[in-house]
């Protein structure tokens, strides 16, 4: 089942890309059919504007899930172990800090651009579209900072890297990915 999701969330990915090559664009038409990204039409940006809201509240509604089974999960593991295992919960609860910034970024980034193109019109500057726009392209770059800075390993490297030497009064311990 999960090849298949993944088959066809990259196949209508694929596919929603292709739409403008396959001429579903405002080349060879009127200027007002076009949308605030040139050379798409206002119905093929709506759509896509459509398909990410769809996505979104997707995520959104899977992280909640994720979120309720991961905390189960470490409340769980300390009613077995006989005591509240706060390391279990540090772990749990920074984790699902980390998603929620991830999926933060992620709506912060793209929901102007999305409805922008929703409601923009083609005659309005082109600045606006690239102001919307780009805080979307920089989403990919802010991930793996954001990663970066909740993972205390990669923290340490950082200072050493830095700073040439390693004089904290942290103490870092080996974590795993999903401590992350």
């Amino acid at each position: 089942r999960l090849h298949t999701l993944l088959a066809a969330t990259w196949g209508a990915s694929a596919c929603l890309g292709l739409l403008p090559v396959l001429g579903w664009n405002c080349l060879g038409e009127r200027a007002a059919a076009c949308s605030v990204v040139r050379p798409l039409t206002r119905s093929h940006v709506r759509l896509l504007a459509a398909a990410f809201f769809a996505v979104f509240a997707l995520m959104l509604h899977l992280y909640v899930r994720i979120c309720k089974v991961v905390c189960r999960h470490a409340h769980q593991i300390a009613l077995q172990q006989h005591f509240l295992a706060a390391s279990h919960l540090v772990a749990t609860k920074k984790g699902v800090s980390t998603l929620a910034i991830i999926l933060g970024t992620f709506g912060a980034s793209w929901l102007p651009f999305a409805i922008y193109c929703v409601v923009g019109e083609p005659g309005y500057p082109s600045v606006y579209t690239y102001a919307t726009l780009l805080p979307a392209t920089y989403n990919s770059m802010i991930n793996p900072i954001i990663y970066a800075f909740r993972n205390q390993e990669i923290q340490r490297s950082l200072w050493v890297l830095f700073c040439g030497c390693f004089h904290s009064k942290v103490a870092f311990r080996s974590r795993s990915p999903s401590d992350v």
